[in-house]
């Protein structure tokens, strides 16, 4: 009956997407009502903002550089705090035709856009600069006319994309003299300057290599390892996928498909990636294999055993001097840490301490925030033990506590410095001042011995701060929702040094842009401060009726209104209140950022969903506000957001009036073993069959479907395998449900080409069957290659997740 079903979906769609239920027909919305709410997408207002700044990066000579979007494209800027300067980096008109000439013509570089320039290096009085693009690298002489030649690894092409990245470039040791990288599953090291290389292991096979990355729903040619700090030593490991089972897809072809299979663990499964931890001696290419069991395939914090996605090794951290290595080891749960430190030379490991939290344990928010002080012999520990994010000095030869440092409400997120002679801790922490947005980030310094800390950022604000290589200064960028940023240099004790720029939004005002409405409103428990934002209608009506969308992403990693920052577009929420309707964002209950008895509220029940949360906030606000119209209301969402939208509209039938849910993990025994493990706990299975996990499965509940609902999955998604839609689709058609279905053919994750076709039908389906209004007939919304275009060319860093 699937199958029959099916073939109705040759084009994606299900036939009759737009019959309607209990919606009288309204007003004909034109081209021109959707072409003024495209206005308001990313990738139309980013351009209207002038003079943020982005991807600031520090340079080892003291000296930072960042991106300046202006009126007339982009200016690479370098700023130098001990002199209080900033300028222009170089003639950026000499330098792209020195690319351009580089390159033989192939591409002709604009002065005004280079964005994809990610590395940059002076020498020579800055007469000499060697740029990058992460696979691609210049010298350029910029000392006369201009001249740039490429730099291509010894015994390397120079060809593009990850891959070669990988190879080309590698690893690159502390010194940059040799670069590691993976071939045929082993590990190898080539000499930067003579492109000698050498084959650092032997045994390393198909589903056992060395320094692979493969979290099931991504992976990366990039080695995941650590040089020690002289360059002889790397630490790294044997990743065994030998009795991992294995995911299978086939894409749309006409013709025979190709099978897409690889390695992906499910919640559940009895054999899943373990990794065998070595230490290799580069100079004599020799194996020292740790004293130790195969360790689980995690991180003290994120899904994949490197948080970077192949760029680092988030959990392992040398001694100043090489000999020794220290490294968390995570429990299959994530409930249980342990602090080890190995002798690089022998392979022995020493358990130092360890921690086991109830329900799941994580190092930090956004970053790994242990660090190992090897030279007084103590390590920094995060913990969340008292209900909040916390750092501890440990001693590291015995285990022993011996000062916690920071205390009381508010965490710790992130320590970005730490001072070991003065022994102070730099760190990015939320909810410490009173008053305030408990999801500002602001930046703190403290003592070991947990005295004196001080507020750095004093603004009210979001503050985005990144700290120089020699912890003397830091770039601060603040801003809010509705307030634009400001930059400025601060030294060490929070003095402003350098005042940086302040962003323009002049024309994105004159553009018709209005802010969001931040929000405030009650939990399920009637007590609990909830906060969100609200969008409305640039033409927004008091006297008349608006239904109300709320767009949600449950968490726990994460919630649903992103960074608190300031932002031209948040993803396309105002472009939706346009059509007539009050968007809301609410971060509920079960999300970080908050106190950890906020963040683990649903632990267990991944099926919660913060939806009760959702009810309650919409509630409250259409009782503040008269022209909300709660008796029509919709939700949406993409991959987590996708699944708590299909389970609010089968737990909420009478509340939730229309649904669109967008690839989502529908039943976490469908998707990768690491993620639904540390927040829902290990698979068990009751004496009646029934288990753990049965209360997060949409498709044992699609039965209470009363609403509208628009399921959509890629076809070819690789994160959230199609499986997941097709379970609940299954579940619609016994159940004998009316729903629509549209499968987006050889797409993954997110829709690619297919996501301004997803969006503009996402658009309809809220118009036709909540707003009782009728879409413009197919309407065209800029091209994906118009849209990619532009976010490359413009401040796109500005619309950013936290």
């Amino acid at each position: 009956m699937l199958k029959r079903y099916l073939s109705v979906v040759a084009a994606g769609v299900v036939a009759g997407c737009f019959a309607v239920s209990g919606v009288a027909q309204g007003r004909q919305l034109t081209n021109e009502d959707y072409a003024r709410a495209e206005k308001f997408m990313g990738y139309n207002v980013n351009s209207l903002v002038y003079h943020g700044v982005a991807r600031v990066t520090w340079m080892a000579d003291g000296r930072f550089w960042y991106r300046d979007f202006g009126p007339d494209g982009l200016t690479l800027m370098v700023v130098d705090p001990a002199k209080g300067t900033k300028a222009p980096a170089f003639d950026h008109v000499k330098l792209a035709n020195a690319l351009t000439a580089a390159v033989k013509g192939a591409v002709k570089v604009s002065p005004q856009h280079m964005t994809t320039l990610t590395e940059m290096t002076f020498s020579d009085g800055d007469k000499t600069v060697v740029v990058g693009n992460g696979s691609r690298k210049f010298r350029c002489d910029l000392s006369g006319a201009g001249v740039c030649t490429e730099l291509v690894a010894a015994g390397a092409k120079a060809t593009s994309g990850e891959a070669a990245s990988a190879a080309a470039h590698g690893d690159l040791s502390p010194d940059k003299t040799k670069a590691a990288f993976i071939r045929d599953w082993n590990l190898w090291v080539r000499d930067v300057a003579t492109g000698k290389e050498t084959q650092l292991t032997t045994d390393g096979v198909k589903d056992f290599g060395y320094a692979t990355d493969n979290a099931g729903w991504q992976t990366s040619d990039n080695a995941i390892l650590v040089w020690s700090p002289d360059g002889k030593k790397i630490a790294t490991f044997q990743q065994d996928q030998r009795k991992t089972g294995e995911m299978y897809m086939v894409p749309v072809t006409n013709g025979h498909p190709e099978l897409k299979a690889w390695k992906y663990p499910l919640v559940g499964d009895k054999d899943v990636t373990m990794i065998e931890r070595v230490i290799i001696d580069v100079e004599k290419a020799k194996v020292v294999r740790l004293k130790m069991a195969p360790d689980q395939h995690r991180s003290t914090l994120c899904d994949d055993v490197s948080c970077r996605g192949g760029s680092g090794w988030d959990d392992v951290q040398w001694s100043a001097d090489g000999k020794t290595l220290a490294f968390v080891s995570t429990s299959r749960d994530h409930k249980q840490e342990w602090m080890r430190i190995a002798d690089a030379s022998s392979g022995d490991v020493l358990d130092v301490m360890g921690e086991k939290a109830a329900k799941f344990f994580e190092s930090g928010n956004g970053k790994v925030n242990w660090k190992y002080l090897s030279k007084t012999n103590e390590l920094l520990w995060f913990s969340e033990r008292d209900g909040w994010g916390q750092m501890y000095l440990y001693d590291a030869e015995n285990g022993n506590l011996k000062q916690k440092i920071t205390h009381g409400e508010g965490n710790v997120t992130q320590v970005l410095h730490v001072d070991e002679a003065a022994r102070k801790i730099y760190f990015l922490g939320v909810g410490k001042e009173a008053g305030r947005d408990p999801y500002f980030s602001h930046f703190y310094s403290i003592g070991f011995n947990g005295k004196d800390m001080k507020l750095l950022t004093p603004e009210n604000a979001d503050h985005a701060v990144t700290v120089s290589q020699d912890g003397r200064y830091f770039v601060d960028v603040y801003s809010t929702a509705t307030e634009p940023q400001t930059t400025v240099v601060r030294d060490d004790s929070g003095r402003v040094v350098v005042e940086v720029a302040k962003q323009d939004i002049t024309k994105l005002v004159a553009s018709g842009w209005v802010p969001p409405v931040p929000i405030t409103v009650k939990a399920r428990d009637g007590k609990t401060d909830l906060y969100g934002y609200m969008f409305k209608p640039t033409n927004f009506d008091a006297s008349k009726k608006y239904p109300i969308v709320n767009s949600v992403y449950p968490g726990p990693q994460t919630g649903s209104c992103g960074g608190r920052g300031f932002a031209a577009a948040h993803r396309d929420w105002q472009s939706l209140a346009e059509l007539g309707f009050v968007v809301v964002c609410i971060d509920g209950m079960g999300t970080p950022w908050r106190s950890k008895a906020f963040h683990e509220f649903y632990f267990g029940n991944l099926g919660d969903n913060t939806i009760p949360d959702q009810v309650a906030g919409m509630k409250e606000l259409a009782a503040m506000y008269p022209w909300i119209d709660i008796d029509r209301v919709g939700m949406y969402g993409h991959s987590g957001g996708g699944n708590a939208t299909a389970a609010a509209m089968f737990h909420f039938p009478d509340f939730f009036k229309v649904g669109i849910a967008e690839s989502g993990n529908h039943d976490q025994r469908d998707y990768e073993d690491d993620w639904a493990e540390k927040w829902n706990g290990l698979l068990t299975t009751n004496a009646d069959g029934t288990t753990n996990y049965d209360s997060q499965a949409n498709q044992y509940v699609a039965k209470n479907l009363k609403g509208k609902l628009l399921l959509a999955h890629g076809s070819m998604d690789n994160n959230v395998p199609m499986n997941n839609t097709l379970l609940v689709v299954d579940a619609l058609i016994k159940a004998n449900k009316d729903f629509d279905l549209l499968i987006v053919p050889n797409v993954a994750h997110g829709y690619a080409e297919a996501s301004q076709y997803m969006t503009r039908r996402r658009w309809d389906y809220f118009v036709k069957n909540l707003a009782g209004d009728v879409p413009p007939h197919e309407y065209e919304m800029k091209s994906y290659t118009a849209v990619t275009a532009a976010m490359r060319s413009g401040p796109g860093d500005f619309d950013q997740q936290r």
